[in-house]
């Protein structure tokens, strides 16, 4: 076992949630891995939007979860639990979790471990697994997406948008995006879009139908968008829904537009899966993407850093959704 000290910085929730503010650097103890468990120490974590949301009190972590945000990481393993194969001491890992990655120590399955794709820093090994995680299981298995259909994603120049685009070109479909100012437009297409649809200005619907409809949408925003992602479907299509920036409830809904044209409407979560199911996902994208990664056919875009104990800043940075790609926590070495 390396030298590990008895506590570490972590970041608090403060009070029952809230804004950017109720962030705040707290002294921990440094978490022990139980068996099947390994103990990182992190170098990089990343900031996602679930993160906001479990910081204002929308999405409390899963039962036995650390109550520490963070969803994903890279570092180095610096203990290992009883019954560990996988990894031994001093191998760096990128990993899914279900919280406690903004932290200098964070205990994580080791089945959702990945390796540090060849030529990869920390930083960019800590954008992967959360967003590349949702994408793969919501597009490709969810959403069924093959090669030389056509689909639509909305929020492209998000960490996730980044990572849809990439990854659906590479695989060999048809990419549109929405994204909200001309210059978010731009890196969507510089990463694979046919066509990005700035949505402050483009009716996202009527252009749709000019370019003849998607097959999958992959959507984060709810609300509204719901009908009229309906309304963009061709045939068969499939609506995959991962998150809600606007209100998940709707009013009205034309279900007949389902049953005319086979629409499949699904979506899922990712943190509340078990160990066995997130490491499936690991090890399909270890096989089929990692050489993706490696070959530089597609990679994480990052926008930008902040030390750990800046985290409410990070926070501030995501909700105000001026960021294009990844926003990280940079946690050793700050």
């Amino acid at each position: 076992m390396a030298d590990i000290p008895a506590t570490m910085t972590a970041i608090e929730i403060e009070g029952e949630g809230g804004g950017p503010e109720v962030l705040k650097p707290a002294t921990r103890p440094v978490p022990q891995p139980g068996a099947g468990e390994v103990l990182v120490k992190v170098a990089v974590a990343g900031v996602n939007r679930p993160d906001c949301l479990q910081r204002s009190g929308g999405y409390p972590p899963p039962p036995g979860a650390s109550d520490i945000p963070g969803l994903e990481l890279a570092g180095t393993v610096v203990a290992v639990g009883e019954g560990v194969r996988r990894w031994t001491l001093g191998d760096g890992v990128c990993a899914l979790v279900p919280g406690g990655g903004y932290a200098e120590y964070c205990v994580c399955a080791e089945d959702t471990c990945s390796p540090i794709p060849k030529g990869y820093s920390m930083e960019q090994a800590a954008a992967i697994p959360e967003n590349y995680y949702t994408v793969w299981t919501n597009v490709f298995e969810r959403g069924r997406l093959q090669p030389g259909e056509t689909i639509l994603i909305h929020g492209g120049s998000s960490g996730i948008g980044t990572t849809a685009i990439q990854l659906a070109h590479a695989f060999g479909a048809r990419v549109i995006a929405t994204a909200g100012s001309a210059e978010k437009c731009r890196v969507c297409e510089e990463l694979g879009a046919e066509r990005a649809i700035n949505y402050r200005e483009e009716d996202f619907v009527a252009m749709m139908k000019e370019l003849g409809g998607a097959d999958v949408i992959l959507d984060m925003v709810g609300g509204p968008y719901i009908q009229r992602n309906l309304d963009c479907l061709k045939l068969e299509g499939r609506l995959v829904q991962i998150a809600f920036l606007q209100p998940p409830v709707v009013e009205s809904f034309n279900f007949l537009k389902v049953m005319l044209q086979r629409l499949t409407i699904t979506g899922s979560t990712l943190r509340p899966r078990t160990v066995a199911q997130k490491a499936a996902i690991a090890r399909q994208l270890e096989e089929k993407v990692w050489p993706l990664l490696e070959s530089g056919a597609v990679k994480p875009l990052i926008h930008a850093r902040f030390p750990l104990e800046q985290a409410a800043a990070s926070h501030a940075l995501m909700e105000s959704s001026q960021h294009i790609g990844k926003i990280m926590l940079t946690v050793e070495g700050r």
